[in-house]
């Protein structure tokens, strides 16, 4: 008679046979927190986009306290976000990995100051929602964005709409495929392109948050309100090819070289820590 397989070791070496390791995640997001990232992300996208959303007989288009508004709601939203996906799922180990992360990136961001595009922290965040995952990774970039506003006196009506870019952008890495089974170089080559997407998109999405503001420009880039989409977005494209794509393009460029030449380094790190942080391990209490 033969003794049978427990089950976690019948696990194991099934996950042994196919190549597949099941990847932890530091916040399994629930319904909730679903909800409220779609909310939030909903809403973002009318606080960037309004001055492109808005028809031309809306009152919005014409409004110069729209940016305001939007700038005196978003904070309100992403505390109530941060709030949901840590009531669901954020116990005191993940709250220890994103203290330790976020500080990191707020350290990293200053290090380019002065310097066009050197943004050390975009690949960072990259890599940590990749390996942590999309609910992680949305707090992760948001607190990193403010952590890093209160250590270089960054604070300011642009803070929120920075803070929620960064949350989208470090989401988006947890949400590219091949979690559990994509590794080496592969993996690597698909964080360094999206890196390299998001990087000029952050900058794109930032630049219409801080376009309505400037009045003062040439008729030829500024937003002019009422006008058609087409005329708009024409002088959005030319704003973004005159004031940011000298930004843009080196950080994607800094992030696709950190991404490909510290990836390996900083990958192994993230996932020996998430395994032996044990995030979803059941929690038992027995008596003495």
């Amino acid at each position: 008679m033969t003794d049978r397989q427990p089950p976690a070791d019948h696990q194991a070496s099934a996950t042994r046979r196919t190549g597949a390791t099941r990847q932890a995640r530091a916040i399994r997001l629930g319904r909730r927190s679903v909800i409220a990232l779609a909310l939030i992300t909903v809403i973002g996208v009318a606080a960037f986009g309004w001055p492109l959303l808005a028809g031309s007989a809306s009152g919005l288009a014409h409004s110069q306290d729209a940016p305001w508004l939007f700038a005196t709601l978003l904070p309100l939203l992403l505390a109530v976000v941060m709030a949901t996906i840590a009531d669901t799922g954020l116990d005191a180990k993940a709250v220890a990995m994103l203290g330790v992360l976020a500080a990191a990136g707020a350290a990293l961001r200053p290090l380019g100051a002065g310097t066009a595009g050197i943004e050390p922290m975009f690949f960072l965040m990259v890599l940590s929602g990749r390996v942590l995952g999309p609910g992680f990774g949305f707090v992760l970039g948001a607190l990193s964005m403010f952590a890093s506003a209160l250590l270089t006196g960054g604070v300011g009506p642009w803070m929120p709409f920075q803070m929620l870019a960064m949350g989208w952008v470090t989401m988006g890495a947890g949400l590219l495929p091949g979690a559990d089974r994509m590794r080496g170089r592969r993996e690597l080559a698909m964080l360094a392109g999206y890196g390299a997407v998001a990087s000029v998109a952050y900058g794109t999405v930032m630049n219409l948050q801080g376009w309505p503001y400037i009045g003062a420009l040439a008729s030829g880039v500024s937003f002019v309100p009422g006008d058609p989409l087409p005329e708009n977005l024409s002088r959005f494209l030319a704003y973004c090819l005159a004031t940011s794509l000298g930004w843009d393009l080196p950080r994607a460029l800094v992030t696709v070289v950190a991404s490909l030449t510290l990836g390996p380094a900083v990958l192994k790190a993230l996932r020996r820590a998430t395994r032996r942080a044990a995030f979803e391990a059941p929690v038992k209490f027995e008596d003495a």
